[in-house]
């Protein structure tokens, strides 16, 4: 199963994804602004899906929005969860750090403010905030059913699906505060979508992440090109990890880490700029793909 939200004729809906991706169905919901929020509610309360509310649409004649346009709290991202990623960026500001697989995951957060659509513009601050825009492909964790103090044995029931997040990161400011939460989280930093693909149909532990720029004005390259397999640690740890004596609610969000090839770590490094355009793939889900616009 898939659940997708998008605009349709200027009103918000949300539903279902047909198999092969071409059609959706609008489902009766009271609140189609929060997304599939609460189909992911009824799913993890064991309830059936509303009836349709109104007749099957061609996906090329809506607008899709993130599946979850405005989470309920912040999302929670891992950092350099994977070890190419990670040794990438040794020999980068970050030399000297601890590294990622030295006990602990490095986790932190985006504010739900950042969340856009997988084909909106993120916007670009401009250089009185940040000159080094960077993109980071992941695979993201939908959480349904809730709880507390998870242990990995068990932690798979908590996941309801998957979607695809890009990381959008403010490299410098991100180095400027020694805290990551600014950097990572200014308006636009984090398209997410198509859709959510349920758990019974994608296992995200084992699946491929890909991510291509394509220059304005230049042509498509593959940047990232990495394996869920090769997560430092896999989304059980994460789930266990992150539930010590906190909550996990419905319909959280885990952004489980990017695989190398960010623009930081190339030498020069390759920063977004205006108009080129960032393309994330993950097998079993889908695509995004947005294009990076400087404001004002």
């Amino acid at each position: 199963m898939r659940l997708a939200s998008w605009i349709w004729g200027g009103r918000a809906q949300v539903g279902t994804v047909s198999v092969d991706g071409r059609e959706l169905t609008p489902l009766r919901v009271a609140h189609p602004e929060l997304g599939a929020l609460e189909l992911v509610q009824a799913l993890t309360a064991g309830e059936a899906l509303p009836p349709p509310d109104g007749a099957r649409l061609p996906l090329d004649a809506v607008r899709l929005c993130a599946p979850l346009p405005r989470p309920q709290r912040n999302l929670f991202c891992v950092g350099r969860n994977y070890r190419a990623h990670a040794k990438e960026l040794a020999t980068t500001v970050f030399a000297g750090t601890p590294a990622a697989d030295d006990g602990w995951p490095i986790v932190f957060s985006k504010v739900p403010q950042t969340v856009i659509g997988p084909h909106d513009d993120v916007r670009l601050p401009g250089s009185r905030v940040t000159e080094q825009i960077d993109y980071e492909s992941e695979l993201a964790v939908i959480i349904g059913k809730p709880g507390r103090d998870i242990p990995k044995s068990r932690a798979m029931d908590h996941v309801l699906g998957y979607t695809i997040v890009n990381d959008v990161t403010a490299r410098d400011v991100q180095v400027r505060h020694q805290q990551w939460h600014l950097g990572k989280s200014m308006d636009t930093f984090c398209p997410m979508g198509p859709w959510i693909v349920a758990a019974d149909e994608l296992d995200g532990r084992n699946t491929r992440v890909r991510g291509w720029v394509t220059p304005a004005g230049g042509s498509t390259e593959l940047r990232q090109d990495g394996h869920t397999r090769d997560l430092v640690f896999d989304i059980p740890t994460l789930i266990e990890t992150l539930s010590r004596s906190l909550t996990l609610v419905t319909g959280d969000v885990i952004a489980t880490g990017t695989p190398a090839g960010v623009g930081m770590g190339f030498s020069p490094p390759r920063w977004l700029r205006h108009g080129d355009v960032f393309r994330i793939e993950i097998d079993g889900i889908g695509a995004i793909e947005n294009r990076f616009v400087q404001e004002g």
